[in-house]
C-alpha cells in the first residue's frame, strides 16, 4: 500500500504565487485612487461655492470635468500603451494623479480647474487599462478579480466621502482637504514602481496586454464596434450607471443639506452609501455568472436605484439612511456588473481592450451630462424635483441596455464562449 505523494512548493512556484499577489495587490492599490480625487469634492462644494463665488453650475463643473476626461482621454490610452507599455503607464497615471490632486492647493482658480483636468486625464487611462490587466493576468480569477475591483472603487469613494469634512475642520480649509488625497496617489506609484520598472517582457501576459490596445491594423476591428449591438449595449450601460453615479456623488449632499442635514451628515451618509456598495460590487459578479435569466441582476439594481431616488423626492432627510442604503446597493451592483460585461462580452485581453476603450471612452462622455445637467435643472427651477425626476426616466433607458448587454455572447461574435 503506497502513501500519495504530496507536491511540495519549489522555490520558482512560490515566486510565481508571491508575484501573483504582488501584481494582484498593487492593481488594488491603483484602483484605489480611482475615486478618491473625485468623490472628496461632493462634499465640501457648497464651501468652494462660497469661498470662490461660483454659481452652482460652475461649482459642478468639478465633478464634471473629471467625468468628461474619463471619456476623452480613454482613447489616447492605445497610444500611450503601446508607446510606454501597461505597468510603466500604470505607474506614470499614479503620478499625474498626485500632481493633479496636489495643484488644488494653489489658491488661483486655473489651478483647481487645471489639476481637475489632470487628475481626470490620469483616471481615465487607468479606468481604460484596469480591465485588460485584469483579462490578461487573472484570467481564471476575473469574476473575483472584478469584483475586488469594484470595491476598491466603492471603498475609495467611501473613505474620501467621509474624510474630507473632518479634514476640511482639521486642516481650517478645503483646499488642503482636497491636496491631502495626492497622498495615497503617491504611495500607489512608490509601491508599483519596481513592477513599472521591470522588463515588461518578463511577466506573463504582459506582452498580449501591451499589444492589445488598438493600433493602426486595429482600427477596422474597432470602428466595427461602434455598429456592434453587443458592445453598444455594454456602452450605453456602462454610460449611463456611470451618469447616475456620478450625478448622485455629486449633488446628494447638497440635496440632503437643502433638505436640513446637516453638512457633516450629509457627507457622511455618502460615505456609508458606499459600504452596502461594497457588498454588492463583490458578490455582484459572482452571483450574475449563475443567475437565470441572465437580466436578472440588471433588473434588480435598476429597482434598487429606481426605490432610492423616489425616496429622495419625497422624504430626503426622514428616511435618508434607507435611500442611501437602497442606492449605495444599487450603484455597487450597477458599477459591479457594468465592468465585469467589458470583460465578459470580449473573447481575449486584446478585444477585451477594445471594448473598454469603447464602453468608458464613448460611456463616460455620456456621463459626464450627469452632474452639470442636474446643476442646470436645479438652477432653472430652483429645486430638486426635476433632475430627480430625470434620473429616474433614464433608469428605464439603462434597464433596456443592461438586458441587452446581459446576453450571453461576445462582441462581434469573434469566438465562443469560453
Amino acid at each position: 500500500m503506497t502513501t500519495a505523494s504530496v507536491p511540495v512548493p519549489t522555490a520558482a512556484s512560490r515566486r510565481g504565487l508571491l508575484a501573483a499577489w504582488y501584481v494582484g495587490a498593487g492593481l488594488m492599490l491603483v484602483a484605489l485612487n480611482l475615486r478618491m480625487g473625485v468623490a472628496s469634492v461632493g462634499p465640501v462644494l457648497g464651501a468652494i461655492e462660497w469661498s470662490l463665488h461660483l454659481s452652482p453650475s460652475a461649482a459642478s463643473l468639478l465633478t464634471t470635468i473629471p467625468v468628461f476626461a474619463f471619456g476623452a482621454f480613454a482613447f489616447l490610452t492605445p497610444v500611450l500603451t503601446r508607446r510606454i507599455g501597461l505597468h510603466r503607464l500604470l505607474g506614470l497615471t499614479m503620478a499625474v494623479l498626485a500632481v493633479g490632486i496636489a495643484l488644488r492647493l494653489e489658491p488661483h482658480g486655473w489651478a483647481l480647474y487645471g489639476g481637475t483636468v489632470l487628475a481626470g486625464a490620469a483616471i481615465a487611462v487607468a479606468n481604460v487599462l484596469m480591465p485588460a490587466a485584469i483579462k490578461s493576468d487573472f484570467a481564471h480569477r476575473v469574476g473575483l478579480m472584478m469584483g475586488l475591483y469594484s470595491t476598491a472603487l466603492f471603498l475609495s469613494a467611501a473613505i474620501a466621502s467621509a474624510a474630507v469634512v473632518p479634514l476640511t475642520g482639521a486642516f481650517g480649509s478645503w483646499r488642503p482637504a482636497l491636496a491631502f488625497w495626492a497622498v495615497p496617489a503617491v504611495v500607489a506609484f512608490l509601491v508599483w514602481l519596481p513592477r513599472a520598472l521591470r522588463n515588461p517582457g518578463h511577466a506573463r501576459g504582459s506582452r498580449a496586454v501591451a499589444d492589445a490596445p488598438v493600433t493602426a491594423v486595429d482600427e477596422p476591428t474597432f470602428a466595427r464596434l461602434f455598429r456592434d449591438r453587443v458592445a453598444i449595449a455594454v456602452t450605453g450601460f456602462m454610460g449611463l450607471q456611470s451618469l447616475s453615479y456620478y450625478a448622485f456623488l455629486t449633488w446628494v449632499p447638497t440635496v440632503l443639506q437643502d433638505a436640513g442635514v446637516p453638512a457633516h451628515e450629509a457627507g457622511l451618509m455618502l460615505a456609508y452609501s458606499s459600504l452596502p456598495g461594497i457588498v454588492t460590487g463583490v458578490t455582484g459578479p459572482a452571483i450574475a455568472r449563475r443567475l437565470r435569466p441572465t437580466w436578472l441582476p440588471v433588473l434588480v439594481v435598476v429597482v434598487l436605484c429606481a426605490a432610492g431616488f423616489v425616496g429622495l423626492l419625497v422624504a430626503p432627510a426622514a428616511g435618508a439612511w434607507v435611500w442611501m442604503t437602497l442606492l449605495g446597493l444599487g450603484q455597487g451592483g450597477a458599477i459591479s456588473l457594468s465592468l465585469s460585461y467589458i470583460v465578459w462580452r470580449s473573447p481575449d485581453a486584446r478585444h477585451t481592450a477594445h471594448v473598454s476603450t469603447m464602453a468608458q471612452g464613448t460611456g463616460y462622455l455620456l456621463a459626464g451630462l450627469g452632474p452639470l445637467g442636474l446643476g442646470l435643472l436645479h438652477t432653472a427651477t430652483d429645486g430638486w424635483t426635476v433632475p430627480i425626476v430625470v434620473l429616474l426616466a433614464l433608469l428605464v433607458v439603462q434597464l433596456v441596455a443592461g438586458v441587452a448587454a446581459s446576453r450571453d455572447r461576445h462582441v462581434l461574435a469573434l469566438a465562443p464562449r469560453v
